[in-house]
């Protein structure tokens, strides 16, 4: 396989990957009380949000590698 469509099969794999997830969450721990030895700490859930725009871009740029990687080999 050529660059171009290996590059291009990636990026309509993350297209459709921001479309079924629409963001991304992770947990963190912070310090809530910190007094000598004792220490508290609190899990936060946070997450980043994926603009469905931003899937459609990364899919059509996927499509139009691989039409570009068949029409030059």
């Amino acid at each position: 396989m050529k660059t171009l469509s290996i590059v291009g099969i990636l990026l309509i794999a993350l297209g459709i990957a921001a479309f079924a997830y629409q963001g991304i969450t992770y947990t963190t721990q912070e310090k809530v009380v910190d007094l000598g030895p004792l220490q508290m700490t609190a899990e936060k859930t946070r997450t980043i949000p994926l603009p469905p725009i931003m899937g459609a871009i990364a899919l059509a740029g996927g499509i139009a590698l691989l039409v570009v990687g068949k029409r030059n080999s």
